[in-house]
């Protein structure tokens, strides 16, 4: 039998298995070569039309000039706590109320460096709004607010002390409430005298925080008693996230005081990476009775200052970086009502 053809046969599709390695390799080099330069072309692209990029921030810097002088650095508590924006050509100043130390001294930097000793004048509880008062002349215009909101898709703009921008977002939702979700993280049952008992500890809660243990009793909040479980939900569904409450609790027979702090019950909630996610927030995230969200980076001690639209007018005051690419801001129209009732409240109460 003659094994020539079977022989050429196999050599012919060995030759084949060859050339296709060979051009299949120089196929896969053109493509890398190609790849990595379109990599090189895009990442170039990417970084130079960054909407927050230098260029584009040098560009929109004329347009703070109106409120380039009315943005100030708030410390409480020895550490930057916020923004807060000059709202009263006397030295009154809006800020973020959840933010501040209590009891803490409170000072302010201005635009020019200069650092002034404040106190709290009014707050406002429902929209986490505190009224400065600076106890010094500023010489400062305050900040002009415009009540209308442009629509969805629009460019912002968020400054800092200096006049230079935080950052710029894009409008996302407009105006709608956040009811406020605040915990304690324990799970509450009645014990046999009917009074509210501990059942459970949420882990990394404020009541964990606070050392509160399974089976003990709570029978008083801020001082005023409660007895059963539903009597302490009520009380502390009255409290909004990253405000402190004081707890008489009852424990193998002893009365001991301590201090826990109201969290989010969405963060509670988190997975551990959602948390790295998200980054860094506020303490309170919720709780407004309206706010409109936009995409801007920011820290949370940045929250406080001014938003401004792409005509440099004041729609709003950011109040909660609430995730990675989610901060909410309470809207002009809002702002405004309460800040004239807090200026009419403080000026009253010196007439």
């Amino acid at each position: 039998m003659n094994s020539f053809p079977s022989a050429r046969r196999t050599a012919t599709g060995l030759f084949a298995i060859l050339l296709a390695t060979l051009v299949a390799t120089d196929t896969l080099h053109a493509q890398e070569s190609r790849t990595a330069e379109w990599l090189r072309q895009g990442f170039s692209v990417k970084v130079s039309h960054r909407r927050d990029n230098g260029e584009m921030m040098q560009l929109v810097r004329p347009i703070l000039s109106a409120v380039e002088q009315s943005v100030v650095q708030v410390i409480s508590g020895g550490r930057t706590a916020a923004l807060g924006t000059i709202v009263g050509a006397e030295g009154y100043v809006l800020t973020k109320r959840s933010e501040l130390s209590g009891g803490d001294p409170i000072r302010v930097r201005l635009y020019d460096g200069r650092l002034l000793p404040a106190r709290v004048a009014a707050v406002r509880r429902a929209n986490d709004l505190a009224l400065l008062k600076i106890d010094a002349d500023t010489h400062v215009k305050p900040a002009e607010f415009y009540p209308q909101l442009p629509p969805v898709g629009s460019f912002l703009i968020t400054t800092g002390r200096t006049g230079r921008p935080i950052g710029i977002g894009s409008l996302g939702v407009l105006e709608r409430r956040v009811d406020h979700k605040g915990r304690l993280g324990v799970v509450l049952g009645n014990s046999s005298n009917g009074r509210a008992r501990v059942q459970g500890v949420w882990p990394d809660s404020g009541a964990d925080e606070a050392g509160i243990e399974p089976e003990d009793q709570i029978i008083a909040i801020n001082g005023r008693e409660v007895f059963t479980s539903d009597n302490v939900i009520t009380t502390l569904r009255g409290m909004f996230p990253g405000e402190s409450v004081q707890l008489t609790i009852v424990r193998a027979g002893s009365t001991m005081e301590m201090n826990a702090g109201i969290r989010e019950f969405g963060v509670l909630q988190e997975s551990e990476n959602d948390s790295r996610v998200n980054g860094p927030r506020n303490a309170r995230l919720s709780g407004f009775e309206r706010v409109f969200q936009h995409d801007t980076l920011l820290d949370p001690d940045q929250c406080g200052g001014p938003v401004l639209d792409s005509s440099g007018r004041v729609i709003g005051l950011n109040i909660a970086r609430a995730g990675r690419v989610v901060s909410y801001a309470l809207p002009s129209s809002l702002v405004l009502p309460e800040l004239n009732s807090m200026l009419q409240e403080v000026r009253g109460s010196v007439e």
